[in-house]
């Protein structure tokens, strides 16, 4: 790992520790939400760190607030948890062996692939996602610990606001991959479909349904007829 540290520039190093101390912030306030659920502790700290999903853990934490069995909202945790699959195909490429790869399954999340993302470099991008993935294995549990034990003292932890920092810097990170006009293209498309789906799907799945922009466009590029090749002009006549 300190290869890993060696690989990354400054900039990308203090993206990673926002990045973490980010999470540790918002794992508090899930922490609070778990905590006003009924969830012991020790409950919130194990799902931090084994499920290791925020949105996943906030869908599963609002089904029991809301009154719903366990398994329930289980299964509407991985089902908001299914986008990672996408993040997989993006981020596989650049882990080396089977150990790293089990790893790197669990560091999957929003975070880790927004890092590796913004890095063109392969090397680069492997520090980049191993380095922000065990900040956030270290970061989310303890910010979950934390606003457990504050819970008692937080009553409304939706009044905090700390649910729009995560979307900004998210959106920080996202924005210098926006390098061609097809990548435009896909986000315009993904977006429009995950805004016009939000009022009628449970939370979570308009981000799934975002993909249809990629799919758009990658539809587009294989039906598009390839160049014409320039005419060769044949100026020596046939012996």
């Amino acid at each position: 790992m300190r290869s890993a540290w060696r690989t990354l520039d400054s900039a990308t190093l203090r993206a990673v520790v926002v990045m973490c101390l980010s999470v540790l912030v918002i794992g508090a306030s899930y922490g609070v939400a778990a905590h006003s659920a009924g969830l012991a502790l020790w409950q919130i700290v194990l799902i931090a760190t084994v499920v290791l999903a925020g949105s996943s853990e906030f869908v599963f934490v609002g089904v029991l607030a809301a009154g719903g069995v366990p398994v329930v909202a289980a299964l509407a945790g991985l089902l908001v948890n299914t986008r990672n699959f996408g993040y997989g195909l993006a981020v596989g490429k650049h882990l080396r062996g089977l150990p790293e790869a089990f790893l790197g399954a669990h560091l999957i999340n929003d975070e880790t692939a927004a890092m590796t993302t913004a890095e063109s470099e392969p090397r680069r991008a492997r520090a980049a996602f191993l380095l922000c993935g065990l900040g956030i294995l270290v970061c989310w549990p303890v910010g979950a610990g934390l606003g457990a034990l504050l819970g008692s003292s937080v009553a409304s932890p939706e009044a905090l606001g700390l649910d729009a920092a995560f979307p900004a810097l998210l959106a920080a990170l996202a924005i210098p991959a926006l390098r061609t006009r097809a990548t435009w293209a896909a986000v315009a498309v993904g977006s429009a479909v995950a805004v016009a789906s939000t009022p009628f799907l449970p939370a979570g799945l308009p981000i799934l349904c975002a993909l249809a922009g990629f799919a758009a466009v990658e539809a587009a590029r294989r039906l598009r007829p390839p160049p014409l090749e320039p005419c060769r002009n044949h100026s020596e006549a046939p012996r």
